[in-house]
């Protein structure tokens, strides 16, 4: 039962998020995933890493960000699509969160993010632990070298 509500709610977030500022048929320029870490009191502070899908090609990637007003620690798995990605070196910054996000039942959730290049980001994932706040007061982007 708990599997299924957890599907159901992850699925919902999705439809959620998806159309943010997105025509139903636009389709995105990347895919994203990542994991990540967050420990926090008070002043939080996350990191974790990724890869960028983009034109056939995997580039890794490296998270951080700071929060507010968190107290915990815990892990995330995300993955999502990327919108607006005209050049690769776009995709490095400063994102902040746009639009509505979502907080489903059972660690679940989504949201949408941008950067000061215009490349959006719309991601959903799961968390484990005790709290998890990656990306929704800024994280900053940067493709490995």
């Amino acid at each position: 039962m708990n599997r299924r509500l957890v599907g159901l709610a992850i699925i919902g977030a999705m439809l959620l998020i998806a159309p943010i500022g997105r025509a139903a048929e636009e389709k995105p320029d990347a895919t994203v995933k990542m994991t990540g870490k967050s420990l926090s009191a008070g002043v939080g502070y996350s990191w974790g890493s990724g890869t960028l899908t983009y034109q056939g090609k995997e580039y890794p990637f490296s998270i951080s960000g700071l929060s507010a007003g968190n107290i915990g620690a815990g892990s995330a798995e995300l993955s999502g699509q990327v919108f607006n990605l005209k050049n690769l070196e776009d995709f490095n910054g400063n994102y902040t969160s746009v639009g509505a996000g979502a907080t489903v039942a059972g660690g679940g959730g989504g949201m949408a993010m941008k950067n000061q290049n215009g490349v959006t980001m719309n991601v959903v994932g799961t968390t484990r632990g005790l709290t998890f706040k990656l990306g929704v007061d800024g994280m900053k982007v940067e493709l490995k070298k």
